[in-house]
């Protein structure tokens, strides 16, 4: 299927925004944690989930090596810190700052993430050798 990737990535995006949104919301709106605290647990829960279904649905990693099973856990974490960091960095300023709706926001900068994020998964991380 030529497009097997991209609907597979959206898909599991799909499911890692939902579980970026519900941790968010458990912390924030229900658990009363600070947004940027809030933003950060939420971020490491799912990229835990990104890595685990894209490696293995999306992009069908099998690595043989440790090595090369180290290099692409590493870029994995690696680019999703520099997208973690907008994320916090754009709710920090649209909940904190401006005091606009954290979930509204949320669901903005999750898109934004998930476009970036894939990039650097089929372009960077994920690439056939």
């Amino acid at each position: 299927m030529k497009y097997k990737t991209v609907i597979l990535y959206l898909f599991f995006g799909g499911g890692t925004t939902l579980v970026n949104m519900v941790c968010y919301h458990l912390l924030y709106n229900v658990w009363s944690v600070e947004n940027v605290p809030s933003t950060a647990a939420a971020w490491v829960v799912s990229v835990l989930f990104a890595y685990i279904t894209n490696k293995i649905f999306v992009f069908e990693s099998r690595r043989s090596t440790r090595s090369g099973q180290l290099r692409e856990l590493a870029s994995f974490f690696g680019c999703r810190a520099l997208t973690g960091v907008l994320d916090v960095g754009i709710m920090a300023f649209c909940v904190d700052f401006m005091g606009q709706n954290g979930l509204l926001w949320k669901f903005i900068s999750n898109v934004l993430v998930v476009v970036l994020n894939y990039i650097a998964s089929k372009w960077f991380i994920f690439k056939k050798n």
